[in-house]
């Protein structure tokens, strides 16, 4: 499985100020930090990930096929290139996991049979309610 640190020489970061708190600070200092990571001319992704990323993110990449996220909850640029980090990670595992297949199945016999007795129960307490 592909993790955001084998990805890293791939991802460029860049920073920018960010909105929200920080007094006169936040006017001074780049503490946005945005993630951008080319899905389409990756050199490290097999075509399979390529298309299975591209498929599964499809409305969160650019139409060059540029995956784009950003961060700026803390006044910190550190602690924001570590959360973007973060949830690069998670996106691109819950991209690439594959889900298991349905196996169908059908209830049981005791079970069928238990839903009928009360079902059957059900409707002879009814009957009794009604008016003759």
């Amino acid at each position: 499985m592909l993790s955001a640190g084998d990805l890293l020489s791939e991802i460029t970061f860049t920073t920018s100020r960010s909105s929200g708190p920080g007094g006169q600070h936040v006017n001074k200092v780049d503490s946005k930090v945005t993630l951008r990571f080319d899905v389409k001319n990756s050199e490290l992704l097999s075509e399979s990930q390529r298309n299975r990323i591209l498929a599964q993110l499809s409305t969160r990449i650019s139409a060059g096929g540029v995956l784009v996220m950003s961060s700026q909850a803390t006044r910190s640029q550190l602690d924001n290139k570590k959360k973007v980090l973060e949830r690069f990670d998670k996106l691109l595992a819950k991209a690439l996991t594959i889900p298991k297949k349905r196996k169908k199945t059908r209830p049981s016999k005791s079970a069928m049979e238990k839903r009928l007795k009360e079902k059957k129960v059900l409707a002879e307490k009814k009957d009794r309610r009604r008016k003759i």
